[in-house]
């Protein structure tokens, strides 16, 4: 049976490749964007099935109407895809406060806001999954990304703390991580000025290596997409979904040292108990 999708940052990369596989699938698909016309190619393909709504997730006022709208559209949304957001790169002292809090307001506040603003549409309509478009760097971190990486450890906290609250709604979630990916993320990152003192530093290295073509990006994006859907056609998904080997090595490497480093200090851990519950 055709489901009704509302994807948010659909211009480009996985946000538009989602929209395309879906839409020759026989999916009706709400696809939003900041930018007139991306989408028109698709409109004239495939006519009623897509509906395009033009907003900036930084306008809370104006995501709410376009959401309302989506639903007042069509019976009833299936799944809910919050996609829409870019990188910051560069050392965190290089950023400017324009780009950290523009990077905040639109990764983390923005997706924060649509998801609060399609909640009482799906509660409504009696549940619905959102699938959430994080990252690997929702789980760990690389030099150069730190602001990205606040957002995307701060959404991940903010969905799985969600997720308790509207299960009894039949409201699902699904956390998708992609891995280093071939997609136009790379050429959109909002790049800090670089300070000289950062070139010989892990800053620099990965820098240089972006620069030159040397990091490494195993992660397909047509793969990536057609996971995301078969994950949220599955009828008891995961709550996170690590996509490519380098997220699955990386996550795992990361949860490893973790969990380590949690029982290396479990007495200094529980001595912060009061006595009577120290084990």
């Amino acid at each position: 049976m055709a489901k009704t999708w509302l994807i948010t940052g659909t211009s480009t990369g996985l946000g538009r490749l989602l929209t395309e596989r879906l839409l020759e699938r026989g999916d009706r698909v709400v696809a939003t964007l900041r930018r007139n016309g991306a989408l028109d190619d698709l409109l004239a393909k495939h006519g009623n099935r897509l509906r395009v709504v033009n907003f900036d997730v930084t306008d809370t006022r104006a995501m709410r109407e376009a959401v309302s709208q989506a639903f007042q559209a069509f019976d009833r949304i299936d799944v809910v895809v919050s996609n829409a957001g870019y990188g910051v790169f560069g050392a965190a002292e290089e950023a400017s406060d324009e780009q950290i809090e523009r990077q905040i307001a639109t990764n983390l506040t923005g997706s924060i806001q649509f998801i609060r603003s399609v909640l009482p549409h799906l509660r409504e309509q009696g549940g619905g999954r959102i699938v959430q478009v994080s990252s690997e760097g929702g789980q760990i971190a690389y030099p150069c990304f730190s602001l990205y990486h606040a957002t995307k450890w701060g959404i991940e906290g903010f969905v799985e703390s969600v997720a308790q609250e509207v299960a009894p709604w039949g409201i699902d979630f699904i956390i998708a991580e992609p891995g280093p990916t071939a997609t136009q993320f790379a050429d959109a990152l909002d790049r800090t000025q670089a300070m000289p003192l950062y070139e010989e530093t892990p800053a620099g290295e990965i820098r240089r290596a972006l620069a030159s073509g040397t990091f490494t990006i195993k992660g397909d994006a047509t793969k990536t997409v057609n996971l995301i859907i078969e994950t949220a056609d599955m009828p008891t998904p995961p709550l996170r979904l690590a996509l490519g080997s380098t997220a699955y090595h990386s996550i795992r490497n990361a949860l490893t040292q973790r969990m380590s480093e949690l029982e290396a200090n479990k007495a200094l851990t529980l001595a912060a108990d009061k006595g009577e519950f120290n084990e």
